[in-house]
């Protein structure tokens, strides 16, 4: 067996310099529930591994000045379900995230590793999106941010550059009367992965909506924010007719596959059916109706 190098930074500037130190040949250890797996598989065969929850920023969660939260990349699940203000605020994040494996799973499992793994159906990337979070990454060229959808390139890829570490995750502030939530379909009634995952982050006023943002997942080569399905529901009180334009929305933005989990027929059909069932429960922790 091919010898591995060990390392564990103590600051992000020592993590990042390593990583790209190795040009290629090292992989970032965040929680490890899917890098070890894929190493034991033979699918990833990393020659240096950088464990990165010994730094303190990628490990911690804020408060910002005005209402937000900042997340490590490297926060477990489970402390963030302990945080005592996060799930008041997103709780459909805090959900998403709490579906990713069990609860021993979750005592590692990160939402840095979530997104960074590349995979369409990740449970935390289409929450994520719908709650208009940005990301920090750090590199050889210093920092940089995007929104979270910007992220995923393709199944098992994203768009860092060579050299680059997701440090935080940036939640907005949340106005008066807004609501998020995520389901997602699986063939089981636990511990399965998404054949549809849906994020829907609302904001309402008299029962009017003036802010919404569908995250979609497990329907593409990687997590959509469908724009089309938020728009249908600006300025509506939610009515029948609103919930199916962005339903139809969510069902054009569909481009999947057919697999042991589901058909194409069945992913698109369920993704307007949980638009319509998430927007409801976003809907009612805002306070509308």
């Amino acid at each position: 067996m091919t010898d591995i190098r060990y390392l564990a930074p103590r600051t992000l500037d020592e993590a990042v310099g390593a990583f790209a130190a190795a040009a290629g040949a090292a992989r970032i250890l965040a929680g490890g529930t899917d890098l070890l797996v894929q190493m034991r598989a033979g699918v990833a065969k990393p020659g240096t591994i950088i464990d990165i929850k010994k730094i303190p920023e990628l490990t911690t969660i804020e408060q910002t000045a005005e209402g937000g939260f900042r997340i490590g990349a490297a926060v477990p699940g489970v402390v963030l379900a302990d945080h005592p203000a996060f799930g008041k605020a997103w709780p459909g994040v805090l959900e998403a995230i709490n579906l990713i494996g069990s609860k021993q799973v979750q005592g590692r499992a990160s939402p840095g590793g979530n997104l960074c793994n590349g995979s369409p159906a990740g449970d935390s990337v289409p929450a994520m999106i719908a709650a208009g979070a940005v990301v920090t990454v750090q590199g050889p060229n210093g920092r940089r941010s995007m929104p979270v959808e910007a992220v995923p390139a393709g199944p098992g890829r994203t768009n860092l550059t060579p050299g680059e570490i997701v440090v935080s995750f940036t939640l907005p502030p949340r106005p008066n009367g807004s609501g998020d939530a995520y389901l997602r379909m699986i063939p089981r009634t636990e511990m399965d992965i998404a054949v549809v995952g849906m994020g829907v982050s609302l904001t309402l006023e008299g029962g009017v909506v003036k802010a919404a943002r569908v995250g979609l997942g497990a329907v593409a080569p990687t997590v959509l924010l469908v724009e089309d399905a938020g728009r249908a529901l600006v300025g509506t009180r939610l009515e029948d007719a609103a919930l199916e334009a962005a339903a139809a929305a969510c069902r054009a933005a569909c481009k999947p596959i057919n697999d042991k989990r589901g058909t194409i027929a069945y992913r698109i059909k369920v993704a307007g059916v949980l638009l319509k069932r998430t927007a409801a429960i976003a809907a009612q922790r805002a306070g509308g109706n």
